[in-house]
């Protein structure tokens, strides 16, 4: 346990410097382990577990580009991400671990307590046990506390799923190397920081946002003040019945037709210098890369990973009514997601791809987010994906507090909602997108400037 995050800074410091990991670009040919398929171009690992790269063909996408091909990340086996809770003299506490991934722009991440595909804990690899797996299967110690499979990044996996775990133990717990116990305050102010928090414990401790709720709501008008006093009670412009509807009709108005292809010669793809790149050099690159990371379960090894070519914009425009913030929710269809459609934020994509089409093909509310004032802004930081799979993948993540005459009439693919209940929907799979689930973590460890 750390005394203050300063303490916290100063170990964090110490594993970087001597942190051992490198991960160097290679041409996808000289990927060991892996083989192009002769018939279909499919980049396949030689075990046939981990994951494959395989071409999607989509029509009737419902956006403003109705229909494309794509490069597809094929990962059908469920993964554990789980996170251990133990109080300290009545505070409760997690337990994360500073993991390296391949793709992260940093090197270190705080991971959760478990973050292992089924490859991984079963030995596929060969490697080393997979430390504390024991508490998130059966039989375990513990309460659980969260428990359900979400989807993955749906843009680039089809159908991915893993499954989200917190689980609280009173017993002593062995405290590994790497790993740490930090309080929800410490990782409230955690999670104000660049790339530092990494993507799969902001999507288990979008669980915890709940657990959160403080006993004595804070007076004023602050936007701070409001949200800690919506988690509990006040005014929602829609109920949850009624939300729930409008998402049932959002997925049965969806008309998405995909279908896996053969990943050579893919519309609008090429091979070209050992990378598979998009003719027009936007969306991201499927690229190879070899691993040494002597702290592994694995220490050294070679995949394929998704590059994105720019950076994301991902927010919630925020609106308070009543006193009590509501969220635009917006009801998206996926590419990959398992039913079609997923609640996902008012705005989520990168801009760049949309700089060679007509302005009036722009994202829905794109403009308010980038052109709102600074002193509406009430989170903004820059935030790392899944390390795992995507090489230096990173979004801005917003909270965007518009004003009071903003319209609530919205069109038929947005809705009004609490932050009260969107913690009600993450219960449930196949709901919350993973990129909603983070900005739920933003808005549960919500910090204001001054506290």
């Amino acid at each position: 346990m750390f005394a203050d995050i300063a303490s916290f800074h100063a170990w964090y410091t110490e594993q970087r410097r001597s942190q051992k990991s490198r991960t160097e670009r290679i041409a996808l040919e000289a990927l060991d382990g892996w083989t192009t398929e002769p018939s279909t171009g499919n980049l396949v690992h030689r075990t046939g577990r981990f994951f494959s790269i395989q071409g999607l063909d989509v029509v009737r996408s419902g956006r403003a580009i109705d229909a494309w091909q794509q490069p597809i990340i094929v990962q059908p086996e469920q993964g554990i991400l789980g996170i251990l809770v133990k109080e300290f003299d009545g505070v409760p506490h997690c337990l994360l671990q500073l993991k390296m991934e391949p793709g992260n722009v940093n090197g270190l991440q705080l991971s959760p307590t478990v973050q292992a595909t089924r490859s991984n804990f079963t030995g596929v690899h060969g490697g080393r046990a997979v430390p504390y797996l024991d508490h998130f299967t059966t039989p375990r110690v513990g309460r659980i506390l969260s428990d359900v499979l979400q989807s993955e990044q749906a843009s680039w996996f089809l159908a991915k799923r893993n499954r989200n775990m917190i689980v609280q133990v009173d017993q002593d717990v062995p405290l590994l190397p790497n790993f740490c116990w930090l309080s929800f305050e410490q990782i409230a102010a955690l999670l104000r920081e660049p790339n530092l928090v990494n993507m799969d414990t902001r999507t288990v401790l979008a669980g915890a946002a709940a657990l959160r709720t403080p006993r004595q709501p804070p007076a004023g008008n602050s936007f701070g003040a409001a949200l800690a006093r919506s988690w509990t009670a006040g005014y929602a412009l829609h109920t949850t019945v009624e939300l729930l509807s409008w998402f049932t009709e959002a997925k049965n108005r969806c008309v998405l037709t995909r279908r896996l292809v053969p990943l050579t010669g893919i519309h609008g793809w090429s091979h070209r210098r050992g990378s598979v790149v998009h003719d027009r050099g936007q969306h991201f690159a499927v690229v190879g890369v070899a691993v040494e990371a002597p702290d592994r379960e694995v220490t050294h090894w070679h995949q394929p990973m998704f590059e994105p070519r720019s950076q994301g914009v991902i927010a919630f425009l925020v609106r308070r009514l009543r006193g009590v913030p509501h969220l635009l929710l917006h009801a998206r269809t996926e590419t990959g997601a398992l039913d079609g459609v997923e609640m996902a934020p008012t705005v989520q994509c990168q801009p760049d791809n949309y700089s060679l089409l007509h302005p009036d093909h722009a994202p829905t509310f794109l403009h308010h987010v980038l052109a709102a004032a600074p002193d509406r802004i009430r989170h903004d930081s820059v935030q790392s994906e899944e390390g795992g799979r995507f090489y230096h993948a990173q979004n801005r993540y917003l909270l965007v507090e518009v004003e009071d005459d903003f319209p609530l009439d919205v069109p038929p693919d947005y809705a009004w909602v609490t932050p009260r209940q969107l913690t009600e929907f993450v219960r449930y799979g196949n709901h919350l997108n993973v990129e909603a689930r983070s900005l739920l973590t933003f808005l549960g460890f919500y910090k204001e400037d001054n506290e």
